[in-house]
């Protein structure tokens, strides 16, 4: 018992040791990893955090650690936008839920489930959209990219610059997209492998053409400047072809909207004229199915005239 006071000092000592040495590598460690992510975002391998801080860290670091996590990782990233997993599924949550209280309560809470359904569906198809939406716009710059890879291999700089110098001066999407081949060449990455790896990003059949152009000829050798201006000139044409097709489609895509929204409307309208007809109509199973089977078809409209109205160019 004599020996307490000095075992509780010594005890006491060592744990305020560990503690020390605990601190130590904990700091060690983040101010490493910092670094690292820096190294990064300077490489092109991560993007950087754009100004502002992310949030649910801790739900993204878990959700990236799963296929469904890493699935959303790959179609974030095709549609730039500045988004983490974790983020993205949060919001997607908070979003649901909004929708099947708000719907519930101005139709019946039978709707409400079937609008979180359909959000859940729209969700997905958000980043299909944004995907869809930043490859077009990639496509309407491809003759000015195509313009000035000509000019600068004409000029007798190296394929590898050329695609330098138009990440430079092309605006986003294009320029976003060259940077990191630039920097996947600069990594080591071969000129195959790095535009290959853009176009799985937006796939495109002008891109391809593109793609398949500039690797042939850096292959064989042969005149790339005459092949990136007839290049050019093709795809100015098919940028008009697209616009006008674009143009006179309109009114069908209107169409396949207002479909869906005058049965919505027609829901209303009936709730409407006797209060608490859709809680009455789908208190029963078979009004339930019935429901299910009118979305069901509203859906199947919607997707046969979006179908018959894709044209590709």
């Amino acid at each position: 018992m004599a020996d307490l006071p000095l075992l509780t000092i010594g005890v006491a000592l060592l744990a305020c040791l560990l503690g020390v040495i605990g601190v130590h590598v904990y700091a060690s460690g983040k101010a490493q990893r910092q670094a690292l992510l820096d190294r990064m975002s300077q490489t092109g391998q991560l993007a950087p955090p754009a100004g502002r801080r992310r949030r649910f860290r801790g739900v993204d670091r878990r959700l990236r650690g799963t296929a469904l996590g890493r699935r959303i990782e790959r179609k974030i990233a095709m549609t730039g936008l500045p988004l983490t997993p974790g983020e993205y599924v949060v919001y997607v949550i908070g979003a649901l839920l909004a929708v099947y209280f708000s719907v519930g309560a101005v139709f019946a809470p039978f709707f409400g489930v079937l609008a979180a359904v359909i959000g859940l569906w729209g969700a997905d198809a958000y980043l299909d959209w944004q995907r869809a939406k930043r490859t077009e716009a990639f496509i309407n710059q491809l003759p000015e990219l195509t313009r000035v890879l000509a000019n600068a291999t004409q000029a007798g700089l190296a394929m590898r610059t050329a695609l330098a110098m138009a990440a430079e001066e092309l605006d986003d999407p294009a320029g976003e997209e060259l940077m990191r081949v630039a920097d996947q060449l600069t990594l080591g990455h071969s000129l195959d492998d790095a535009l290959g790896a853009l176009a799985e990003r937006l796939p495109s059949r002008e891109l391809v053409v593109l793609v398949t152009t500039v690797v042939l000829s850096n292959r064989a050798g042969g005149q790339v400047v005459s092949s990136l201006r007839n290049l050019t000139e093709t795809l100015e044409e098919r940028k008009e072809t697209r616009r006008e097709v674009t143009t006179l489609l309109s009114q069908v895509k209107v169409t396949a909207l207002a479909v869906p929204l005058l049965g919505l409307s027609f829901l209303l309208l009936i709730n409407g004229m006797r209060p608490g007809a859709l809680d009455s109509m789908t208190a029963s199973v078979a009004g339930q199915f019935a429901v299910v089977v009118a979305f069901g078809m509203y859906a199947v409209g919607f997707f046969l005239i979006r179908r018959m109205s894709r044209i590709r160019v």
